[in-house]
């Protein structure tokens, strides 16, 4: 017959599963750290490349086209720091709880160092 499962394994297989989760979540906040990254360092190519190129072209005659691009990278930057900072955020929060769970659970501690 079977043998019904020991409630020391069914903490143990939900302790993993939650692991595995919290884990599964910090994975996506670092995605998120990574496209804020890209997102962050497309408008300052942008503009080093517009800088390096200033000699050819007269800043007046293509403002109608600077402004708009400037403000475009203006708000690239801005929410590649936010993604930067939401991704940081969420990372902490992640760790904050395995190291509850290991606390908790030595097999957990030994097994994540």
């Amino acid at each position: 017959m079977d043998e019904p499962i020991k409630p020391e394994t069914d903490l143990d297989v939900m302790t993993f599963n939650e692991v595995q989760l919290l884990l599964a979540e910090k994975r996506t906040a670092l995605s998120t750290m990574r496209t804020g990254i890209a997102v962050f360092a497309f408008p300052l190519s942008v503009l080093s490349v517009l800088i390096a190129t200033s000699k050819s072209y007269d800043v007046q005659a293509v403002l109608q086209w600077l402004v708009p691009l400037v403000l475009l990278n203006l708000g690239l930057t801005v929410l590649g720091i936010y993604l930067i900072t939401r991704a940081v955020i969420r990372i902490h929060h992640y760790d904050r709880l395995i190291d509850g769970l290991k606390r908790k659970h030595s097999r957990l501690a030994e097994l994540l160092g």
